[in-house]
């Protein structure tokens, strides 16, 4: 089953977030969609505005995390000229070319404590102004927003506001990790496979059984979006037609400790980062690090080896790069610190 053949999965879990994007879809509720990162938090969101009334109007993606921080309010709901130095024009923001549509933002646990009560505001009112503005604009939108994080520690530690969470919570959705749908995996494989190989104008069409059964058994913290980013290379690595990905890069699961439940999947998810950090010879970040290789964002797999207890000791033996802009400097593990 799959969605414009992006979303793919017969998973109980992913039926259940089908089920729910088609019931919600016809409403004009506001979304909070929860996952992992690279788990296609986005596609549900797109696929949410495709199948609602709002399909002709604009979709508009705005992501909380990457914004200036600066600058985030210019970004999200424009200014005027002259309200600060340096705004010599007027701009409309994010908020207003979504009028009709559907706004999404992704990463809202990112979107900084001050900003709340505005998007409250426009979540409630469905009008805002401009920074440096004193005209209310309304705009008639729909709100799908989406996060990594779990909100509510921050609702408790009065980062995030309680009234803002349960507007923007009117219908949750909740997507299933990839290690939790395994048997989705050779379809994705599969659908990747094609997908890449036609780009590159190849023919793969074999895929070994061994193959697939060590793709299966990986944790993929990464999730899609990792499992994708390792099949492209797989493709381009392969010389004819059967697919041989390099599967050494992967921290192999013994099938007898799989089955029997011997590792933690924390404990999986600890050694494959340990592997592909040592494989990246310490680079965490830049076009060679362990987490492109990963499919991940620096800052999540930064996050993720803390809270494995993975230390400068840990990936003793090879160097790991600072984490800096320079990643060509590397720094030398031999101490037991932990990760910058």
């Amino acid at each position: 089953m799959g969605f414009e053949t992006d979303i793919i999965g017969v998973d109980a879990g992913l039926q259940r977030v089908w089920e729910a994007l088609r019931l919600v879809a016809a409403s004009e509720a506001s979304v909070l969609i929860q996952g992992e990162t690279g788990t296609g938090k986005e596609l549900i969101a797109r696929a949410i505005h495709d199948q609602s009334r709002r399909h002709t109007g604009p979709y508009v993606k705005v992501n909380c995390a990457t914004m200036p921080a600066g600058l985030i309010e210019s970004e999200m709901f424009g200014h005027e000229r002259g309200a600060y130095t340096g705004a010599f024009a007027q701009t409309v923001g994010r908020f207003q070319p979504a009028d009709g549509g559907t706004l999404f933002l992704d990463e809202i646990g990112d979107l900084p404590l001050e900003l709340q009560p505005k998007l409250l505001r426009v979540l409630q009112e469905r009008e805002f102004e401009r920074l440096g503005g004193t005209r209310t604009i309304r705009v008639n939108l729909r709100v799908i927003s989406a996060t990594n994080a779990d909100l509510m520690p921050m609702l408790r530690e009065r980062s995030f506001r309680a009234d803002l969470y349960y507007r923007l919570n009117v219908f949750p959705i909740s997507i299933p990790p990839l290690r939790k749908r395994r048997e989705d995996i050779p379809a994705l494989v599969w659908h990747f496979v094609q997908r890449f190989a036609r780009q590159m104008n190849r023919e793969v069409d074999v895929i070994p059984d061994s193959v697939m059964d060590a793709l299966q058994r990986q944790p993929w913290p990464g999730n899609v979006r990792e499992l994708q980013n390792f099949v492209e290379r797989a493709v381009i690595l392969s010389p004819g037609k059967i697919f041989r990905p390099p599967l050494d890069e992967l921290a192999a699961i013994p099938e007898t400790a799989a089955r029997s439940g011997a590792l933690t999947l924390d404990e999986v998810e600890r050694d494959h980062i340990l592997d592909t950090v040592r494989a990246s010879n310490g680079v965490i970040s830049g076009k060679n690090g362990a987490a492109i290789r990963l499919g991940v964002k620096r800052t999540t797999l930064l996050s993720r080896m803390r809270k494995l207890g993975i230390t400068r000791t840990s990936v003793r033996g090879t160097t790991l790069a600072s984490d800096s802009a320079n990643c060509d400097q590397p720094v030398r593990l031999d101490q037991r610190k932990p990760l910058p």
